[in-house]
C-alpha cells in the first residue's frame, strides 16, 4: 500500500541524515515497500537495508545499482550521493539518553541488564567483546495472548582481548 511520506529535514533523525536519506524514505513510502522486501530485491538483509536508510552502512556499486532500479530513483544520483566518496556514519544520532520511546526501551535494556549481560559473555567466551561489525542483527514478532512479543537478536561474533 503506498503511501505519501515527507521527511522533514529539521526534525530529528532526517535532520542529521544526507538529504539523499530523505530521498529513500520518500520513495520507500510512495512504493508502500517495507525493509524486508527491498532487502529481498537486492539480496540483502531487513535490518542492513534499514542501516543504509539512515546512513549507517556502506552500498557497493552493485548494491546501489539494485536500490535506484526497486525505489525507481535516479541510479547516476544515487551513485553520486552514496557512492565511492561517501562514507556511513554508525555513531549514535540525537540526544542520550534518546527521547524516543523505541530508542530508550533498548537504551534502557543496555542500562539495566548492561552489566548482567557483559558478565554471562564473560563466563561464557572469556575476556573479550562481541563484534558490532560482524553482527547480524534480527527483529522477530512472536505471537503472545498478552500481547505479542518482540525479539530482538544479536548475533555477534565474540573478539578475544589481546594479549601482550
Amino acid at each position: 500500500m503506498a503511501q505519501t511520506f515527507k521527511a522533514a529535514a529539521n526534525i530529528s533523525p532526517y535532520s542529521e541524515l544526507p538529504p539523499i536519506c530523505a530521498r529513500l524514505f520518500e520513495a520507500k513510502a510512495a512504493k508502500g515497500l517495507t525493509f524486508d522486501q527491498i532487502g529481498k530485491a537486492i539480496g540483502k538483509d531487513e535490518m542492513w537495508v534499514a542501516a543504509v536508510f539512515y546512513a549507517q552502512a556502506k552500498l557497493s556499486p552493485e548494491d546501489l545499482e539494485g536500490l535506484a532500479k526497486v525505489l525507481d530513483l535516479p541510479s547516476a544520483q544515487i551513485q553520486a550521493e552514496l557512492g565511492e566518496s561517501w562514507w556511513p556514519n554508525r555513531a549514535a544520532m540525537g540526544e542520550i539518553p534518546p527521547r524516543d520511546p523505541v530508542l530508550y526501551r533498548l537504551f534502557e535494556g543496555v542500562m539495566v541488564y548492561g552489566h548482567a549481560i557483559k558478565a554471562v559473555i564473560h563466563e561464557k567466551f572469556g575476556d573479550g567483546i562481541m563484534s558490532m561489525i560482524d553482527c547480524k542483527v534480527n527483529v522477530t514478532k512472536k505471537p503472545d495472548p498478552k500481547g505479542d512479543r518482540v525479539i530482538l537478536t544479536f548475533d555477534g561474533k565474540f573478539l578475544p582481548y589481546a594479549k601482550w
